[in-house]
């Protein structure tokens, strides 16, 4: 069995150059990333609890069985979402190396959730208020935008930070 060479082993001090091998300093937006997931689990919590306890009139756009129908087949999908953001939160807080594999997890699930609404949205007119409420087009544009975009900030974020992360 051949050897790896000093530098390829884990935890190597590379001794042709007399030191460790670099470690990253902390990420750059790593508060405002720790804000926005923190804030989207919030976000998701808040809005199933008024939802199903307090007043769904608030939050919804249409008035069809359909669109019942579409919205009561988001809580699962949004409870992953939840525990994802939360453990996201946590994680980055306490810098752990976990944080990577959940900003991708929940990065990747907040797109896939936003797209789904997004041409439900299309498909359906509400962006054009068909009840009149544009209080709840207003709503349901900044969910989607939201989704997106902090979706797409998580993943950018973790992957552009993995040797941070890896390092924990």
């Amino acid at each position: 069995m051949t050897a790896l060479p000093a530098q390829a082993q884990p935890g190597a001090v590379d001794t042709s150059q007399g030191k460790a091998p670099a470690v990253p300093g902390e990420p750059r937006f790593l508060g405002l990333t720790i804000g926005l997931v923190v804030a989207a689990f919030v976000a998701l919590v808040a809005y199933w609890v008024i939802w199903f306890f307090v007043n769904r009139d608030w939050l919804a756009n249409l008035d069809t069985p359909s669109y019942y129908v579409f919205e009561n087949a988001f809580p699962a999908a949004d409870a992953w979402l939840a525990v994802s953001c939360g453990a996201g939160g946590w994680a980055l807080w306490r810098r752990r190396s976990s944080a990577l594999f959940w900003l991708l997890v929940g990065g990747s699930s907040s797109i896939y959730l936003g797209l789904m609404d997004v041409l439900f949205d299309l498909e359906n007119a509400v962006y054009l208020a068909p009840r009149g409420d544009w209080g709840a087009v207003v709503t349901e544009v900044a969910i989607n935008v939201y989704s997106l975009g902090v979706g797409a900030w998580a993943l950018r974020f973790g992957w552009a930070n993995r040797r941070y992360f890896l390092t924990r």
